[in-house]
């Protein structure tokens, strides 16, 4: 289906043109550019659309209507504050719940606090957080007692013209969780129910009664407790300690008698079981060989009726392949062929749904779908600017491991190239655990591709999307197997004549920086460079410094996951450097509080010491990633110069 010309959300972000490729370097403008939003979502009634939309240092809000795609209203809540997610809780009003990041590829830390407003700009309300004493202008809460606890949405009780559910817990490490019901346009809470574990979640059945609480204390030990109704006891579902597994609710059936669980398993991906609970009889509706499930609902619903999985190509299953939910998906994948397809909402009665489509060279385009007419109206692109025809292709490969384990990963090749003998750059994730790369629209392994590398990037074991067994053998494994996954890949590529031998760099951001420079250390000869950006290099710190260790649980996480701190200094690059002989590219936000910028800089001291070239780019007012486009602009170029002195690729046309 054809792209049309997007809609007022580009207005928003007053988006320059980008002029076309230079033929003797790239001009990084579309590369670093933001993308136009982050999530966007379609009203009860179809009336509007909202999104999220990423400025400089902070993350808007803007709010559209669909009838004539003019601006309804915007807001911004100030420098490093985002907003980590939004729903519908009327047909008119949308409730945020607020973040802070100091860098672009910060995990959002939640402040807890709950924002709403209405479609049209009015009635806006600091509903509960810090902050609710002098909030501003423009709200009736502002005498409200400000109340030291952290708030989430559990379920926006549509049905509701006046509530929704809550979480609320106390600022304090790994507390117990309420659920509370909210007034949306004052504030006030009344208690629903206590979670009988710490640090819990609450799932709520179709009604709105809060059914299920899931969590874990300073052990870490999942436990799942369900309960019949308001006033029930809790009565313990699963145990992780005793089943050797998590388990979480996903949704019920339309009627309530079954829940679904997500069950991790023993061996192989998760899997979808529906649980009985009158009788306890469990049903596995839904599993996969080789990948982890995303549920799907029932449009205008919260009932799960299949499941996407991510690993390699994107596809989807259903309970029911027959059913009319299962024909939907069906009718627009070949609709769009080429393309993942995803119902991100839906108008409550379910008739006009927004479909996200995308593929590993379109970054992705919306559309509205009426499914009564069959028709479909284009609503905006994630990043109009790129053309899917000029980009390169991502092509999903497996291989086995020194000890036989699969490996699941992506080769992203330059686009016009036969994809053979090519200079390539190894390209391993941050995280590490619970985090993958999948097939989709990459930026960075475009631009790399579009100067001139192969991009290879795998999912080594500890990465998510395959099972609970995958990856828990990254455990403890920083610098041990999880490196010689990246190292059996690289090998692996040139085995397929993919990659030249001679002319591979690594280089990787967070956990795949210091993958890089590890990466460096064990195979000396295997790479020509490296570069490591916003990286951790002396990992014993990591049980002295940070917010991690502060927590009971988080102690525990640092103990059975990264490893002892006496051990871990014989895998920090910082005191191995010695053992590096090739360049290095270093890079590092000064105000990073997740790999703080000492890190980097105690490693430049080390290279330099032991005489290994070493060139850095240090940006004092960034964190963990770069926020501002100038800086962002000036770090892939000199990313780019620093990779085309050794594997002579491309660089950036000057300004």
């Amino acid at each position: 289906m054809k792209r049309g010309n997007g809609f007022a959300l580009a207005a928003m972000l007053a988006m320059a043109s980008v002029p076309a490729m230079a033929a003797t370097g790239i001009d990084l403008d579309a590369y670093v550019k933001k993308d136009a939003f982050v999530d966007i979502k379609l009203s009860p009634t179809g009336e509007y659309y909202a999104a999220t939309v990423p400025l400089e240092d902070q993350m808007g809000l803007v709010i559209i209507k669909a009838a004539d795609n003019q601006i309804s209203t915007a807001l911004r809540l100030g420098k490093n504050t985002h907003f980590a997610g939004f729903s519908w809780v009327t047909p008119e009003r949308v409730m945020l719940s607020v973040a802070e990041k100091m860098g672009t590829m910060d995990a959002p830390q939640l402040t807890g606090e709950l924002y709403a407003l209405d479609a049209d700009g009015s009635d806006k309300q600091l509903l509960i957080g810090q902050r609710v004493v002098g909030s501003g202008s423009g709200t009736r809460i502002q005498t409200q007692r400000a109340d030291r606890v952290a708030a989430f949405l559990i379920d926006p009780l549509l049905g509701d013209a006046r509530y929704s559910l809550v979480s609320t817990e106390r600022f304090a490490t790994d507390p117990y969780t309420r659920a509370e019901r909210l007034d949306i346009y004052t504030g006030r809470r009344t208690l629903e129910a206590t979670a009988p574990i710490r640090n819990a979640s609450f799932t709520t059945d179709n009604t709105g009664a809060v059914r299920f609480a899931h969590g874990a204390g300073y052990d870490i030990v999942n436990k799942l407790y369900h309960r019949t109704g308001a006033g029930a006891d809790w009565v313990l579902v699963n145990d992780e300690s005793a089943s050797g597994r998590a388990e979480w609710p996903v949704g019920f059936s339309a009627d309530n008698a079954i829940a679904y669980l997500n069950v991790e398993q023993a061996e192989g991906p998760d899997r979808i079981v529906a649980y009985d609970v009158a009788t306890g009889k469990r049903t596995t509706v839904l599993a996969d060989e080789t990948g982890d499930p995303v549920v799907l609902h029932a449009p205008g619903t919260r009932v799960p009726v299949g499941a996407l999985f991510l690993d390699g190509r994107p596809r989807t299953a259903f309970f029911d392949p027959e059913s009319e939910h299962a024909r939907l998906y069906r009718s627009l994948e070949a609709a769009f062929e080429g393309h993942a397809v995803y119902i991100t909402s839906s108008t409550a009665d379910g008739r006009k749904v927004l479909v996200q489509v995308w593929s590993d060279r379109n970054p992705g385009d919306f559309y509205v779908y009426d499914t009564v007419d069959k028709k479909a109206a284009y609503v905006v692109a994630r990043a109009q600017w790129f053309d899917p025809a000029k980009m390169a292709e991502r092509r999903p490969v497996s291989f086995e491991a020194r000890d036989g384990l699969k490996l699941q990963g992506f080769v992203t090749i330059p686009a016009g190239s036969d994809g053979r003998g090519l200079p390539m750059v190894v390209l391993p994730h941050g995280g590490p655990f619970g985090i993958f790369d999948s097939w989709g629209f990459d930026t960075e392994a475009q631009l790399l591709a579009d100067a001139g590398y192969a991009v290879l990037q795998v999912n080594f074991r500890g990465s998510g999307s395959q099972g609970r067994a995958f990856e828990h053998a990254g455990a403890r494994e920083w610098g041990g197997a999880m490196q010689d996954d990246i190292t059996d890949a690289t090998r692996w590529a040139v085995a397929q004549g993919i990659a030249n031998a001679s002319r591979i760099c690594i280089y990787g951001s967070s956990y795949g920086g210091y993958a890089a420079l590890m990466g460096a250390v064990k195979e000396p000869t295997l790479y020509r460079c490296a570069a490591g950006n916003v990286g951790v290099y002396d990992l014993p710190t990591m049980h002295t410094h940070g917010d991690v260790q502060k927590r009971g649980s988080g102690v525990t996480y640092l103990n059975e996951w990264i490893g002892d701190r006496d051990a871990l200094g014989a895998v920090s690059p910082t005191r191995m450097a010695d053992r590096i002989k090739v360049p290095v590219f270093l890079a590092a936000g000064g105000k990073d509080e997740r790999a703080p910028i000492e890190h980097s800089k105690q490693m430049e001291r080390a290279l330099v010491k032991a005489g290994v070239p070493v060139e850095t780019a240090y940006f004092p007012t960034e964190g963990h990633g770069y926020y501002d486009d100038a800086n962002r602009y000036e770090y892939y170029s000199q990313l780019l110069a620093f990779l085309g002195r050794h594997l002579g690729g491309r660089t950036a046309t000057e300004r």
